[in-house]
């Protein structure tokens, strides 16, 4: 047990840095959820079409909307400083993940001129993930 997490803060203590490109990524993305958030409990009207109501309905969901994007966006930011490179990691797929479904929704909707944009965001935490340090495995861990 002490061994695992030993290798959980592995990344931490040997000072890894991700790159700048990437903490920035980090950062921006974010920073968008955690605005997106407050967009969502604040104005729930800017998620509806225009000239549509808001609803009892679209009030519940933008509470939703709000807890799941300041949640990623602030475990990003955390997982950042604490430097958890692999739980930023998974972090920052689910992230894309979002993006890809999002440009899917995009599309569906016809909503074309933001496809690009969600695309390429999730694409760079794709790369990003790719360049975050690797932590080290339990079994190369040395005995104290």
């Amino acid at each position: 047990m002490a061994q695992l997490a030993k290798a959980e803060i592995s990344g931490a203590r040997s000072g890894a840095r991700a790159p700048v490109w990437v903490t920035a990524v980090v950062i921006l993305g974010a920073l968008l959820m955690v605005v997106g958030a407050l967009l969502a409990v604040l104005r729930p009207a800017q998620l509806l079409a225009p000239g549509e109501v808001v609803t009892g309905a679209v009030r519940v969901y933008a509470g939703y909307l709000f807890s799941r994007n300041l949640a990623l966006g602030l475990l990003l930011l955390v997982m950042l400083r604490l430097r958890a490179w692999g739980a930023m990691r998974g972090l920052m797929v689910v992230y894309a993940s979002v993006q890809f479904l999002d440009a899917i929704m995009d599309a569906v909707e016809r909503r074309w001129a933001i496809i690009p944009v969600v695309v390429v965001l999730g694409a760079l935490f794709v790369l990003g993930a790719a360049r975050v340090p690797r932590e080290a495995r339990v079994g190369e861990l040395q005995a104290d």
